[in-house]
């Protein structure tokens, strides 16, 4: 091989080639986090213009045919002929990597796009891009084809009124494991969008489910932050700081809750979230530990050798952050932003917030005095709690090793990467699990009754003696917390397997939860599964068909005349052979692997559904779910048989 390896065997690829054949470098993903991150692109090109001044409207539209249209109030995207580049500006922006506007600071001041690649990179993974530029009093037009290696010189369609750009895009079903759309996920970035940009009104609408919103706010972050922490308690007032440094713009608003006890920083820049943060939190998080520290020292609240940890400090903290950096000096680690990497960010917010609270603490020092109090609170717990867990560590090195759950049906592998732990509700479908596994590489562990619910619980001591809980931390073997190493878990997937129910759903949710708040590394690394058990059961005679959806079901009706239907309530009802066929079995089965591409998000969404704001948890629910009833009309034949 080696000796017919020569030049010839190079290639270069042109245009938006690379785009196409390795779209992870720069979208992250062809799952459902990069084919929305296409959306994100093209609305950070508009959220640009309207932070330049131009247009107070913003609008996004889900088409019936799976594209998407995005279309602002901006300048309108230069579409003349470029004498110097020898092309038309569509194609500098949306058919060529790094061309645009974005690399002079006389055009946009700060912007949040892929610097260059944004537009193009939406065209190379669509099947089609029509791009409309209302400038001058003319409609612009032109249509990219097949990932943009197809168009036509651009033309004018006719006279208009209207200024801005409309980008409708359909993203390539080649690519992507799937091109369908979040409503949710769009609504909430856009959310996002509109709390970062003053005044600017964004418009979400779905022709496929007549859904829609509108986003507008006039005070921004302020307005924003305070509508999420309505109908909570506070420990303190929102404290708003707005400044300047190393010519990065900040504006900060944060309040500690009450009894709130993990921390939730939502964090942007230049209009972007920032998922994975960066050094412009790392900044607000420096400023806030040697203020709060400062103080207490001044008002001696501790002594001068003492020093209030950050990490206490923050515990119920809720902040928003966000920074305009000049294009200039504006770095992302990674391709989709999900880090800010402008070191300059860091030293700009700590000046900026040291200096504010250097007054502002002292002005109120009732509050501020609560705050330290609250976090001398956190701290002397914290040491109590790893005392009595260093004790438990001493206690069993010296007695017998632990005991697994009498209730474990263990598999007799001892090859762990391919072993699987099937966590089952009661021990009538423990029963019939048993019965269906393959005893080589598959566990049964059945709960008895629901698992502690870790996200009311404030007293961590209490996770530990709940027996479930306990069980199910010595099962998986690889301890909880700080302690937790995922190279010592037992099980390769741990499977929730739970009847197709209202408390089924439940438990998963406690079971996730518990996962993600104290065995982490167990859900970010891919571990944690959903087995997906049928509702139906469509047969006559020796045919059958397993439905896991009312759409399959109707097709199964279909196919089998004179059927007979066996609706499923729970695992229990169903044999061991019907068990290990569809819910079991590797060749055959279906399992829902759980991911934390957001942790953010996660965090949020555990407290949401979880938690005890209950408010809140109405509210989404109300905004969120459609409790309208959909009866199911089964085919009137005389000969048909319906189980409950």
């Amino acid at each position: 091989m080696a000796e017919t390896y020569t030049a010839k065997n190079l290639r270069v690829l042109k245009g938006l080639e690379p785009v196409r054949e390795r779209p992870g470098m720069y979208i992250g993903t062809t799952d459902t986090q990069g084919l929305h991150h296409l959306i994100w692109e093209i609305v950070d090109n508009a959220v640009d213009e309207a932070g330049e001044g131009y247009g107070k409207n913003i609008y996004v539209t889900l088409n019936s045919d799976n594209s998407v249209t995005i279309e602002d109030e901006g300048r309108g995207v230069p579409c003349d002929y470029n004498e110097q580049e020898k092309m038309y500006g569509f194609d500098i922006v949306y058919a060529t990597l790094h061309g645009g506007g974005k690399f002079d600071e006389s055009n946009y001041k700060t912007s949040g796009g892929l610097h260059g690649v944004g537009g193009a990179v939406v065209n190379a993974l669509s099947e089609y891009m029509e791009i409309h530029s209302y400038r001058d009093g003319k409609d612009n037009f032109i249509r990219y084809e097949k990932g943009g290696t197809i168009r036509k010189n651009p033309v004018v369609l006719g006279e208009t009124s209207k200024r801005g750009t409309k980008v409708t895009f359909k993203p390539d079903k080649k690519i992507f494991d799937s091109i369908d759309f979040d409503y949710n996920r769009i609504a909430q970035h856009l959310q996002d969008s509109a709390c970062l940009t003053k005044g600017v009104t964004f418009h979400l609408k779905d022709e496929n489910s007549n859904r829609s919103n509108v986003f507008l706010y006039k005070n921004g972050i302020v307005e924003f932050f305070n509508k999420q922490i309505a109908m909570k308690q506070l420990n303190c007032q929102p404290i708003i700081i707005e400044g300047e440094s190393e010519r990065i713009k900040i504006e900060i608003v944060f309040a500690f809750i009450k009894d709130q006890y993990d921390e939730k920083i939502l964090s942007f820049a230049n209009g972007v979230k920032t998922t994975e943060g960066g050094h412009h939190v790392a900044g607000f998080k420096k400023a806030l530990t040697n203020s709060y520290n400062n103080f207490a020292i001044n008002q001696k609240l501790i002594k001068d050798n003492q020093k209030l940890e950050g990490d206490d400090i923050r515990e119920g903290l809720q902040a928003i952050i966000s920074v305009r950096v000049p294009e200039t000096l504006l770095q992302f680690e990674g391709q989709t932003k999900g880090k800010l990497g402008t070191k300059q960010a860091l030293t700009a917010v700590d000046t900026v917030v040291e200096e504010f609270l250097s007054h502002y603490l002292e002005e109120h020092g009732s509050e501020s005095t609560l705050i330290i109090k609250k976090t001398i609170d956190a701290m002397n717990l914290k040491k109590k709690t790893k005392d009595l867990k260093d004790s438990e560590r001493n206690k069993q090195k010296n007695s017998q090793p632990i005991q697994l759950s009498g209730k474990l049906s263990p598999c007799s592998s001892k090859d762990y990467s391919k072993n699987e732990l099937f966590i089952v509700e009661g021990d009538s479908a423990g029963g019939s699990a048993k019965k269906a596994r393959n005893p080589l590489h598959q566990a049964i562990l059945p709960l008895r009754g629901k698992p502690k619910n870790v996200a009311e619980t404030t007293n961590p001591n209490e996770i530990f003696e709940n027996k479930e809980l306990a069980t199910l931390i010595a099962t998986i073997g690889a301890g909880s917390d700080s302690n937790f190493n995922i190279k010592n878990i037992r099980y390769d997937k741990i499977i929730i397997m739970t009847d197709a129910d209202d408390d089924g759903a439940h438990i998963q949710n406690l079971l996730l939860a518990f996962f993600y708040q104290h065995l982490k590394p167990l859900v970010t690394t891919g571990h944690v599964y959903i087995a997906v058990s049928p509702l139906y059961r469509v047969y006559k005679d020796k045919k059958e068909i397993y439905c896991w959806s009312e759409k399959e079901r109707e097709e199964a009706c279909k196919q089998i005349p004179n059927y007979k239907i066996t609706r499923y309530k729970g695992l229990g009802e169903m044999d061991a052979h019907q068990l290990k066929e569809t819910t079991m079995d590797k060749a055959t089965r279906k399992l829902v692997k759980i991911v934390c591409s957001d942790e953010d998000d996660c965090k949020d969404k555990v407290n949401l559904f979880l938690g005890k704001d209950s408010d809140r948890r109405k509210e989404w629910i109300s905004n969120n779910i459609d409790f309208s009833i959909k009866e199911i009309h089964y085919k009137e034949l005389d000969n048909v048989n319906i189980e409950e």
